[in-house]
């Protein structure tokens, strides 16, 4: 029995057996890896072709009335990002744009700032209790996904506004009604409410794995508290830091739903502008442009992300 099985296994493969491969190469339980692709080319034209259309209209003209794109390659969605041509083709130096990505990047920085601080100490504080404890705080911080984004943001208008709890509260204190609604403010407020469980999660998850024992070992060893914060815990931390600061800053710079409605369209801020290319200008090619530079600005923001989450994760000696 043995000597027929070794010669069906030396036979050469041929037709689909050779393009699947064949059953000796491979480890028990497992398919040969062409079982994948089918799932791999439909995870490419789900994510890489909106991309690819998004960046290869942004090198097409303008019709000359109406939306779309005319099918010709021209780089004047770019030079418009830049520069201003006035009726008598004067050419000048145009900062609207460049100021919308700054009132981007602002607060999406300031977004990631405070949600990274608060993160870590609810994160540490999850970590140290009790595993039945950790798993019912868990659930706690994904609370906000059981709803609707647009309904939590409404949420918080009802907050803001003038008849709100805030303003009573203020009213109450002798300090009047304020317009906390329709501000910056509240356009920030409502960005951090939104995207700090994605910093407390990857954080706590950094830190449960943290054997604390190492702490009780500095402490014994004489290691002030402060010491142990930033050379222990705080080191340990890093790799979930960096993840958290992706997962804020990248969503939070293209951010559309929050400075509409709380920032009531006094903040301008680069996603609402591409939407107002796209619909209300019928400006296609500007507005691809401005997708691809956002484009370009996350991925540079993720390589460096990436770069120093796996320095961190290294020197905390954690193998990713």
């Amino acid at each position: 029995m043995s000597s027929n099985m070794d010669s069906s296994n030396a036979r050469p493969a041929t037709g689909l057996r050779r393009l699947f491969g064949t059953a000796q190469r491979q480890l028990p339980g497992l398919l040969n890896h062409w079982y994948a692709w089918p799932a791999v080319l439909v995870g490419l034209v789900f994510t890489l072709g909106p991309i690819g259309v998004i960046i290869a209209f942004s090198f097409m003209s303008r019709p000359e009335s109406g939306g779309g794109v005319v099918f010709s390659f021209s780089t004047d969605a770019y030079e418009s990002l830049l520069f201003n041509h006035n009726f008598t083709d004067t050419v000048s130096f145009d900062l609207r744009y460049v100021s919308v990505l700054g009132t981007s990047l602002w607060q999406a920085l300031l977004t990631t700032v405070v949600c990274i601080a608060l993160s870590f100490p609810i994160a540490l504080w999850m970590s140290l209790k009790k595993p039945r404890v950790q798993q019912l705080l868990v659930l706690a911080v994904t609370i906000p996904f059981w709803t609707n984004e647009l309904v939590r943001t409404y949420a918080w208008m009802l907050i803001l506004n003038e008849n709100g709890p805030i303003n009573g509260l203020l009213r109450f204190l002798g300090f009047g009604s304020q317009q906390l609604l329709y501000t910056q403010s509240a356009s920030v407020i409502g960005l951090i409410y939104t995207f700090l469980p994605f910093a407390i999660l990857p954080m706590y998850s950094t830190l449960s794995g943290f054997d604390f024992r190492l702490v009780e070992a500095a402490y014994d060893l004489g290691a002030r508290k402060l010491t142990v914060m930033r050379r222990i815990i705080l080191r340990a931390a890093r790799p979930g830091v960096m993840s958290g600061i992706a997962l804020c800053f990248i969503p939070a710079f293209g951010a559309y739903l929050q400075p509409v409605l709380l920032g009531g369209g006094r903040v301008l801020m680069v996603g609402n502008l591409i939407a107002s290319e796209f619909s209300e200008a019928r400006n296609w090619p500007l507005g691809a442009s401005l997708s691809t530079t956002i484009l370009v600005i996350t991925l540079i923001g993720m390589a460096v992300a990436t770069y120093m989450g796996g320095r961190a994760s290294r020197n905390a000696g954690i193998t990713l």
